[in-house]
């Protein structure tokens, strides 16, 4: 990567360093959860996360592992800024999204810390542009408290059949309705939108389900205005896990695999609606 004369000297003191030989393993990520301005970047030595938050009621999380780079360094416990993730999106693709054939963009990433801009150094085809995003005081994130102890039903799906249930459904719903149950519909989701009511039932057998761990049946539901962003990182995936816990957050942790095999995850919690009482269920 032709980029040693474009780096300040190696000696300087960088909190965080990382090296990517193609850009898009990781803007495909951060497009995933790209459904506000700005996001909150934690850095630990297993890697990156980038989380991004709406009305307190949806939280998007992106994971890549320090594995996915060619080089990922973090000189202290943990690392954190808040970034416009719009700007860093448009110079992840400063190249554009479409590389020719055989070719890739080349990414380093630095970061000297607090108050320091974040730096970007992209390098396609023996041109190397350097970008400086401006880093921001990180904002108190929600805590979902969502660890496997207080999960209450678990089922993991082959992302086709969430993809297929969300082009069927009536999407003019406001709410998606989800049960899950250790007795039948077993696993069912639900609209109601303009055209009436729908259900899709998913069967604990079906060739779909890859696994079905369901305690106790609920109903929950969910404002689809608040689950559509997830779609991004639905069409990405190959499998989706599907988590709810005793008071119906839902968690939805999607498999990514990259265009080298490499696997990487994004997770949604969304808040339960509240305004949907017992008695309407």
């Amino acid at each position: 990567m032709p980029f040693s004369a474009q780096l300040p000297a190696s000696g300087e003191p960088y909190v965080l360093s990382a090296s990517l030989d193609n850009a898009r393993h990781l803007s495909s990520l951060l497009r995933a959860v790209h459904f506000q301005d700005h996001a909150t970047c934690f850095a630990t030595a297993s890697g990156l996360r980038v989380t991004v938050e709406d009305a307190k009621c949806i939280q998007a999380n992106a994971f890549i592992q320090a594995e996915i780079f060619q080089e990922f360094a973090v000189q202290e416990e943990s690392v954190i800024f808040r970034i416009n993730l719009s700007v860093l999106l448009d110079c992840l693709t400063i190249f554009g999204t479409s590389s020719l054939p055989g070719t890739s963009t080349a990414l380093r990433m630095c970061y000297r810390g607090y108050g320091y801009p974040l730096m970007l150094f992209l390098e396609e085809g023996g041109v190397v542009t350097v970008c400086k995003i401006n880093t921001q005081e990180p904002e108190e994130l929600l805590d979902f408290d969502f660890c496997s102890t207080k999960v209450v039903n678990k089922i993991i799906l082959q992302s086709e059949g969430l993809r297929e249930a969300f082009a069927e459904l009536d999407m003019t719903s406001e709410v998606l309705q989800i049960t899950m149950s250790p007795d039948k519909p077993y696993f069912r989701l639900s609209t109601f939108g303009n055209a009436g009511s729908a259900h899709l039932d998913y069967p604990k057998d079906s060739d779909l389900m890859e696994a079905f761990h369901c305690n106790q049946t609920q109903t929950n539901r969910y404002k689809t205005s608040l689950l559509k962003p997830s779609t991004k990182a639905l069409a990405l995936s190959c499998k989706v896990s599907i988590r709810t816990d005793a008071q119906g957050f839902l968690s939805l942790q999607y498999m990514i695999r990259n265009e080298d095999g490499q696997i990487c995850f994004v997770e949604y919690y969304c808040c339960p609606d509240e305004n949907i009482t017992e008695a309407e269920l």
